[in-house]
């Protein structure tokens, strides 16, 4: 029988079995579709507010399933989407009607403690990762929620609790086998296919699927001093103020974020909180246990905290800290604002529009940047925006699908209303809508888009926050 399958074009087209059969034979991993007992667990992602139905899903076994799955739908001018972790807010990794490169069952790492890098394929999360650099005292500076897939996160840049210390994700990338539009298998790095290597770092998927990260790994761990201070909700606007003040001189080994949410029925925090509004500082310190201290003693002293757990743990279990609010399978609708500074006025609104969350997943996260991202040239990799001190994610999330439409209203609302103290840029892993001027820039937008020109000038990956060829 003959597929009815989606073209790049927008119009629908239909596939002889025999053609279909084609690709089937040609992978070593399975080819998807919906007869296939596997079908709806293939299709979902983390964010159950995406909810599509691909014709085909190539789950790819290897580098070379990858590339016959590329050449298959450029060939075919399929409409076509990039599935890594399937951790994309915006849900870019399955399409309708269209083909799914499946990455997710590619899950190789290989450390190599006596070099400190690891290589991993795009299937790996960050939880993985970080087991097996962990067991040699190494890891490679990610994100904050170990279901996260590496490929997306360090394709858009990547940053988490070590940032400060060590930088993005993105920099400490040492190279990257990646398929591009045409079907070459290319190894991008410093010296070699120099400007694509220039581009993945923080340009999203839109040059190539990554068949494999190379990452220089840094001595950390197994133990850190890392955690999570809580304070009830009528302390926030004090508690912001310290912070403001906190990071403006704070050491490059601690890495902090604020957070406005409400209180985790967690047992250490007291029960008369749990479900009440609160307000916390996270912070992790890069360097030994009781090197950090010192450094981070003020944001333990403030205050009269309702919990404290910043204290020494293994690191693969602060890491894991946020998991139980972000599960796959809830409902989530981000948005992003950079600030230069936290003003009075901005911590009035910031502490007003936490106090109105609707669900008791969602949170107001403010993440303290600066240090070493702050060191890097705006022009030495894709990811832009180093200069801005602060990044504020408003992170809608649920799980009654019927309370939707109230979430989505918090969040658009809370963004909007901070909007005014906002730089107006945002970060492309926290946009759940194509934001893409607002995330580049108009000058940085169009050097990437001459990468585009040359790896994709057919805008083959297209399902991202789409840099546009100019033909």
């Amino acid at each position: 029988m003959d597929l009815k399958i989606k073209l790049l074009t927008g119009a629908d087209a239909f596939l002889k079995a025999e053609t279909v059969d084609g690709l089937r034979s040609s992978l070593r991993g399975q080819l998807i579709d919906a007869s296939s007992e596997s079908y709806n667990q293939a299709r979902s992602v983390w964010n159950a507010l995406i909810d599509r139905r691909p014709a085909l899903i190539a789950r790819c076994a290897g580098a070379a399933d990858v590339i016959a799955a590329v050449n298959f739908a450029r060939e075919h001018g399929i409409l076509t989407a990039i599935r890594g972790g399937g951790h994309n807010v915006a849900g870019n990794s399955v399409c309708d009607d269209g083909l799914v490169i499946d990455l997710s069952g590619m899950k190789g790492i290989r450390v190599d403690p006596d070099a400190r890098t690891v290589r991993a394929e795009p299937g790996v999360t960050l939880g993985a990762l970080d087991r097996e650099t962990q067991a040699f005292g190494l890891v490679v500076p990610s994100g904050v929620v170990t279901s996260t897939g590496i490929a997306g996160l360090t394709l858009g840049g990547g940053f988490g609790w070590l940032s400060r210390a060590w930088g993005l994700t993105s920099d400490n990338l040492i190279a990257a086998d990646v398929v591009t539009a045409d079907g070459r298998l290319l190894y991008a790095s410093a010296s070699e296919n120099a400007g694509l290597f220039w581009a993945i770092r923080g340009g999203g998927g839109n040059f190539g699927v990554v068949t494999s990260f190379e990452y220089r790994c840094r001595q950390f761990g197994p133990r850190a001093l890392a955690g999570v201070v809580f304070h009830p909700i009528d302390k926030a606007k004090e508690m912001l103020a310290f912070y403001r003040s906190y990071t403006a001189s704070a050491p490059d080994e601690v890495t902090t974020f604020a957070l406005l949410r409400k209180a985790p029925p967690a047992p250490f925090i007291p029960q008369e909180f749990h479900g009440a509004p609160v307000a916390a500082i996270g912070a992790c310190y890069a360097g030994p246990p009781e090197e950090g201290m010192e450094a981070i003693r003020p944001i333990k002293a403030w205050g009269q905290p309702i919990a404290d757990v910043l204290i020494p743990k293994p690191f693969v279990v602060h890491q894991s800290m946020f998991d139980a609010g972000q599960p796959a399978g809830g409902y989530y609708y981000w948005k992003s604002h950079y600030f230069n500074e936290l003003s009075d006025e901005a911590i009035d609104v910031i502490v007003e529009r936490g106090a109105t969350i609707v669900s008791p997943m969602s949170i107001l996260a403010i993440f303290n940047l600066g240090g070493a991202v702050a060191r890097v040239g705006e022009q030495d990799t894709a990811y832009p925006n180093r200069m801005y001190p602060y990044l504020m994610n408003t992170n809608g999330s649920w799980a009654d699908l019927s309370t939707t439409q109230a979430n989505l209203a918090w969040t658009r609302e809370t963004w909007d209303t901070l909007s005014r103290f906002a730089t107006g840029a945002r970060y492309v892993n926290f946009e759940a809508e194509d934001q893409v001027m607002a995330v580049y820039g108009e000058e940085k937008y169009r050097r990437l888009q001459k990468v585009k020109d040359k790896y994709d000038p057919g805008n083959l990956f297209r399902l991202n926050q789409n840099i546009k060829p100019t033909a």
